[in-house]
């Protein structure tokens, strides 16, 4: 082995395309005479460590300055006393220690560039996303101290703050409570006055506490205090899901192998631009046993089925008897094969995830797959709380997912997105979906965005952000249908010209060969007989 070793270092790497170029750019046309004294010193110190170390990074750094005088300054090696044999030496040595023999010309003249553009895609977005999109771990000493005068405003002691029957008792339903906690100016305080005649408006405390109070179109209190629009936009509502997607008894069902169980009508807070705005909260209801196994008879009799999603209003604000009896009845159907829960408890109320709660999703996802899926639509509704949460949700379950909803002022711009996506990722929950705001309830018309801004926004995630990172954008009509761009821009008959979405670069990608693929006497040559 060290003999192998020996003759490897004596033989030299041939050069790759990008180290002759580097080469022919360093000694090209350009003065050779001697550089100021300061430089050639400069150069030599470069060129000591470039030689002492057994790294990398010093014939780099020595490459580098001789490519910016040889660039800036029209001076060849040989005016720092560098011969062009010295610096084949080096190259070869460069490509001989790297473990992946990559080139100092590889280096220097593509990788090094081609990072340097990528990092400058996202300064603008390091340098803002705390301050334009502040996550709830930013802002937590801020949130400490809403917690800590809400307590006091509504005479809540640590134990009914720290549980799910203490955070719905003391929620919060009335405009005039509201407007003393979060300190409303008095034109807000009519506008809401008028909507909550007809909507009806509660927060827990702990999702009160996220809102930053005097901060113009809080994203968390756009999501949960209604606003005039509400009235001012309604006209005649379009049906809701139910009235034409509901083929039994609680049941939605958009396609052949996936059903959804509405059941409940609860949620822990009531969300502004809520699909079922017009059904939701307008009376706190658990069904009966019987509703629940019409929609389970439902499922059995359909073999088709196979993945089913407990919903509502919000699964996990059932009680943990019951959703333990609807996990049991599912697992025991032969043909599904996969459940979900959705629920936006972790964000509102985390309080309510307790033991017992896990205990009953980690059963079931032991004989059968779980997916929690949530809704998060701003990073400043991950708190240390909330994260901690998911954290924890995420041992006893198959995966936790995030369905997004694209809103207006709320989370509409690369920054806001982005930091949004990071954020819950960092928190253990997988970015699935961005919906586009639903056209379904007029109501909320005033948080819809152009389908060209939401594009623009998942677009720009690809090559900028981690790639589990970045959801599917979906539009909901009858369906969840896709509405990412097409980045197919032309096609020959031997190749595609591609599009990257992060930079806007076209690239040739060579096609498969046809009649090669179309071969039905093809067989790969180790299997033939």
């Amino acid at each position: 082995m060290e003999q192998a070793s020996s003759m490897t270092e004596q033989t030299p790497p041939a050069w790759d395309r990008y180290t002759a170029t580097l080469f022919d750019a360093l000694f090209g046309a350009g003065i050779a005479e001697p550089a100021a004294e300061t430089e050639r010193a400069q150069a030599a110190a470069l060129l000591n460590q470039a030689r002492e170390a057994n790294l990398t990074a010093p014939i780099l750094d020595l490459f580098t300055f001789l490519s910016h005088q040889a660039n800036e300054q029209q001076r060849r090696p040989e005016a720092f006393g560098i011969e062009r044999a010295t610096l084949e030496e080096l190259a070869a040595k460069h490509q001989r220690i790297d473990e992946h023999m990559v080139s100092v010309g590889g280096r220097l003249t593509q990788a090094r560039p081609i990072a340097a553009e990528a990092n400058a895609r996202v300064d603008a977005y390091l340098a803002e996303k705390d301050v334009l999109a502040p996550s709830g771990i930013e802002l937590w000493d801020k949130i400490l101290e809403n917690q800590q005068r809400i307590k006091q405003a509504l005479q809540m002691s640590d134990d009914d703050w720290n549980s799910f029957p203490g955070q719905i008792r003391h929620a919060v339903d009335s405009i005039e409570t509201l407007a003393d906690l979060v300190d409303l100016p008095e034109k807000a305080v009519a506008s809401i006055a008028r909507v909550t005649k007809q909507y009806r408006m509660r927060l827990t405390p702990y999702y009160t506490s996220l809102i930053m109070p005097g901060t113009v179109n809080d994203p968390v209190m756009l999501q949960s205090v209604p606003t005039g629009e509400m009235i001012d936009n309604a006209g005649i509502e379009i049906p809701p899901v139910a009235a034409d997607h509901s083929p039994a008894r609680l049941i939605d069902q958009f396609y052949p192998r996936v059903v959804t169980i509405k059941a409940t009508n609860m949620c822990a807070m009531y969300c502004t631009h809520c699909l079922r705005i017009a059904h939701i909260g307008r009376k706190d209801q658990i069904y009966s046993r019987e509703a629940y196994r019409e929609a389970l008879d439902y499922i059995r009799a359909n073999p088709r089925i196979r993945d089913v999603l407990i919903t509502g209003g919000d699964a996990f604000v059932l009680p943990n008897s019951m959703l333990k009896w609807l996990l049991e009845e599912l697992d025991a159907i032969d043909h599904v094969k996969l459940k979900r829960l959705g629920t936006r408890v972790p964000v509102t109320v985390p309080m309510r995830v307790d033991e017992e709660l896990l205990d009953i999703i980690e059963a079931s996802n032991d004989i059968k797959p779980i997916r929690v899926v949530t809704q998060i639509n701003t990073a400043q509704e991950i708190t240390p709380i909330s994260r901690n949460t998911f954290r924890r949700i995420s041992k006893r379950c198959f995966t936790v997912l995030n369905q997004a909803v694209l809103l207006k002022g709320i989370n509409d711009s690369r920054v806001k997105m982005w930091k949004l996506c990071e954020t819950i990722q960092e928190a253990y929950v997988r970015p699935y979906y961005i919906f586009n705001c639903s056209y379904r309830n007029p109501q909320f018309t005033h948080f819809r965005v152009p389908l060209e801004v939401g594009r623009d926004i998942v677009e720009s995630m690809y090559g900028n952000i981690s790639g589990d990172a970045i959801p599917r954008y979906i539009a909901t009509a009858g369906g969840k249908i896709p509405l990412h761009r097409d980045n197919v821009m032309a096609v020959s008959d031997a190749s595609y010209t591609l599009r990257k979405p992060w930079s806007g670069q076209e690239v040739t990608y060579p096609d498969a060969d046809p009649h090669l693929y179309a071969n039905e006497d093809f067989a790969f040559a180790g299997y033939q007989d």
